[in-house]
């Protein structure tokens, strides 16, 4: 049988940070993991994020985007949060991606952007957009430690004796904020006496897998890649351990 002819799919990916989890996708675009598959864009809302230097020395280049909401703002008097959101859409949208990725990207999307990119709401002299799903990692369970600073909550209950171990999630982004349906879940045991440097490496590495499984997982769902997977690598695939999608869940990154 013959293979499923393919167009290159189109990611975007938002950041704020130093980019560990975007240089993951980097290394799995048009390989095994994500065929077929290539970043089209990396916006960062920190100009000094060491993510556009990743992005700027991959091969090739991948082109990169600044847009922070204060100096936005700032520059706009009379704009609103939301009208920064909308802005953050309009460069989305513009790519025309299959995917948006939030890897590390430390701001609440609110529904100036996602009422765009979910294809509810037109932007100023445009036709509206093609829904776009939008993807969050996270590095807790679903309904634990939601918001910032995760991993150090997650560290400090379990030496407390209130949790036997964390995890990670891939989760989608949606307008009621925390409730984003889970997509992966991975669980990552946290070792007695273990300091929380050793536990944060092993959840970071874990990371590191989910953000590629998840991305692979919702692109195969919106834009089949047309290239079957080595033998074994879709009962690898790693699925969710809850069915509670209603726990709360916040779009914030680590």
């Amino acid at each position: 049988m013959s293979e499923i002819p393919s167009r290159q799919r189109r990611i975007v990916v938002l950041i704020s940070g130093s980019g560990t989890n975007l240089q993951a996708l980097i290394d799995a675009q048009n390989t095994s993991a994500l065929p077929n598959t290539s970043i089209s864009l990396v916006l960062s809302n920190r100009k000094a994020a060491y993510g556009l230097t990743r992005a700027a020395q991959a091969t090739p280049p991948i082109r990169t985007a600044y847009l922070a909401m204060q100096p936005y703002l700032k520059a706009n008097p009379g704009k609103t949060r939301d009208d920064y959101d909308v802005e953050v859409a309009r460069i989305v949208a513009r790519e025309k991606p299959d995917l948006v990725v939030l890897a590390g990207w430390m701001h609440i999307m609110g529904t100036g952007f996602l009422d765009v990119v979910n294809g509810d709401k037109a932007l100023e002299g445009e036709d509206k957009e093609k829904p776009i799903p939008v993807i969050n990692l996270h590095p807790a369970l679903p309904g634990a430690f939601d918001g910032a600073h995760a991993i150090e909550r997650a560290y400090e209950a379990f030496q407390k004796g209130e949790i036997t171990n964390s995890g990670v999630m891939v989760h989608r982004v949606v307008k009621e904020v925390d409730r984003g349906e889970p997509v992966l879940v991975r669980e990552v045991e946290i070792k007695p006496g273990e300091p929380i440097e050793a536990f944060e490496e092993r959840l970071h590495k874990t990371e590191w897998e989910i953000i590629v499984q998840g991305t692979a997982k919702v692109l195969d769902e919106v834009a089949p890649s047309g290239v079957r997977p080595p033998f074994g690598i879709r009962s690898c695939a790693l699925t969710s351990t809850s069915s509670h999608y209603d726990m709360p869940l916040r779009l914030w990154l680590m």
